[in-house]
């Protein structure tokens, strides 16, 4: 269902939204709007501590246990999470019995944007880490601005959300940034002024069986976009640039604007090297510039949420080329987010060799492979060692052979046992994590199979260890979207004992 035609008051003081599912990164994030809005807000969710519980305690918010007591007459909204139905859950139970208006959280999320000037962001890849990049741009310039992420960013405040804090904003006109979701078309609740599409390709094939059909469901969202409206796409992306043809063919009144290597314009990247722990690389509007995160693809995204800044501020009536300073400074402030190349430790090794690690997001194979070579790229003289665990078996099958070649800039390989999702039949599937193995075994000789975590732990450490005589620094990435971060929790706990 959409929620084109709901909206929230303009005014959102003192209204009451409870959330049921309270703990989810989303959910979390859309509070933090809501609160700075000065709503009331309640919430219900599992008794398992989530990374979330530090912000929502941040906000003096306490998640109760599922319950019909949650609601009464006092709340306004129930805001849910699609991992809750109303057949079982007491709270929705009661929300429906009690004719309270119930809003999914990509509904809620949409029915928000419809109180400010807003811009998504979306793409199968870069989604979080482009609307960190953007946040941290916006927040430093002189506009009334909240941008939403799909993730905690560490230059947010170690938040999901962030307000522009300058103390001169331009008055009478709110902008608003959000991470938005192509699954289930969850984005098509949204109400954009304008979008970044960062990339296109086959994903969630348990939901788009074919590339056309996810194809069909970003033209769809971006021609939301009214008049005037402005696409700002990757011309380095091969489905990008697909999708932005189809909609030119039906919308010849959007405004495109590329961003990418083969980029023409403003957001031309015309460089891009590694020196000093420096990210360096040269974009028309901005001249040279620099991150101090690696990967060429984090350099796209720093191109596109330069290009939507540049955008709002033509907006608010603002010269960009006045703010190109304060955007090169956001830029270099950015340090990533949770899960998104975080830096979880930082260890000297017997041979005082460096040992870092790393965990990561990534869990489609396109991700996997340019995050890896920017980690090869930014860590030249380290050997990569990395442990992943694939997310659903859907994407696993469908994807096996680009998943087995994704893998080519780290030096070894664990692969643990597939995390499914609860939205798949396992019986469904002739796959698992060994037949990952057994493909990418043709293409990487220094791979391994763990199926659990204490057995990858294991091998790492063995590892690590044997390269000890090589006198390597040493990177241990854990990629993906399951939770095998626990092995490079187990493997930093095993090297620390062994100090």
């Amino acid at each position: 269902m959409s929620s084109n035609n709901i909206f929230l008051p303009s005014n959102l003081k003192g209204v009451h939204f409870h959330f049921v599912g309270i703990k989810g990164t989303g959910m979390v994030a859309l509070v933090e709007l809501l609160v700075a809005k000065g709503a009331v807000i309640s919430g219900s969710d599992v008794s398992e501590r989530f990374y979330t519980d530090q912000v929502l305690e941040k906000l003096g918010i306490v998640a109760k246990e599922f319950s019909k007591s949650n609601i009464d007459s006092s709340v306004d909204y129930v805001v849910y999470s699609s991992a809750y139905n109303f057949n079982t859950n007491p709270d929705l139970i009661a929300a429906k019995e009690n004719n309270i208006p119930c809003l999914l959280y990509s509904e809620a999320l949409g029915a928000y944007s419809g109180t400010a000037f807003s811009a998504g962001i979306c793409g199968v890849h870069g989604k979080t880490t482009t609307t960190g990049l953007t946040g941290t741009i916006l927040k430093n310039l002189p506009i009334n601005c909240q941008t939403l992420a799909g993730s905690i960013i560490s230059s947010f405040g170690n938040s999901c959300t962030v307000t522009s804090n300058c103390s001169n904003s331009i008055a009478g006109k709110n902008y608003f940034v959000a991470e938005t979701c192509e699954y289930q078309r969850h984005f098509m609740s949204f109400h954009p002024q304008k979008i970044i599409l960062t990339s296109v390709e086959s994903d969630h094939e348990d939901f788009y069986p074919t590339y056309n059909d996810i194809l069909n469901a970003f033209v769809d969202y971006i021609c939301l976009l009214p008049t005037g409206g402005s696409l700002i796409y990757c011309a380095d992306d091969k489905g990008a640039v697909e999708c932005k043809e189809i909609v030119e063919s039906k919308r010849s009144d959007i405004q495109f604007i590329p961003y990418g290597f083969t980029a023409e314009g403003d957001f031309k990247i015309n460089s891009n090297n590694v020196t000093s722990g420096k990210n360096n690389f040269n974009i028309n509007f901005l001249g040279d510039a620099c991150l101090k995160v690696p990967g060429q693809h984090l350099v796209r995204n720093a191109a596109a949420a330069t290009a939507l800044s540049v955008e709002f501020l033509k907006d608010a009536g603002l010269n960009p080329s006045d703010y190109k300073e304060t955007i090169k400074a956001a830029l270099y402030e950015f340090a990533g987010g949770k899960r998104r190349s975080e830096i979880i430790k930082e260890l000297k090794l017997s041979n005082q060799k460096n040992f870092v690690l790393i965990d990561d997001y990534g869990h489609h194979p396109t991700a996997v492979n340019t995050t890896l070579a920017g980690y090869r790229e930014f860590y030249s003289d380290y050997i990569i060692i990395t442990d992943f665990m694939s997310h659903t078996y859907s994407r696993t099958q469908a994807l096996l052979s680009e998943f087995a070649q994704c893998f080519g800039s780290s030096d070894y390989v664990i692969l643990n046992k597939i995390y499914s999702s609860a939205r798949e039949n396992i019986a469904d599937f002739n796959i698992t994590g060994r037949t990952l193995f057994e493909e990418a075994s043709k293409y990487n000789k220094n791979i391994y199979y763990r199926e659990e975590f204490d057995e990858a732990a294991d091998k790492a450490f063995e590892l690590v260890q044997s390269l000890l005589a090589e006198n390597k620094n040493i990177l241990f990435v854990t990629m993906g979207a399951g939770d095998n971060w626990k092995v490079g929790r187990k493997l930093a706990e095993k090297l620390e004992a062994k100090k």
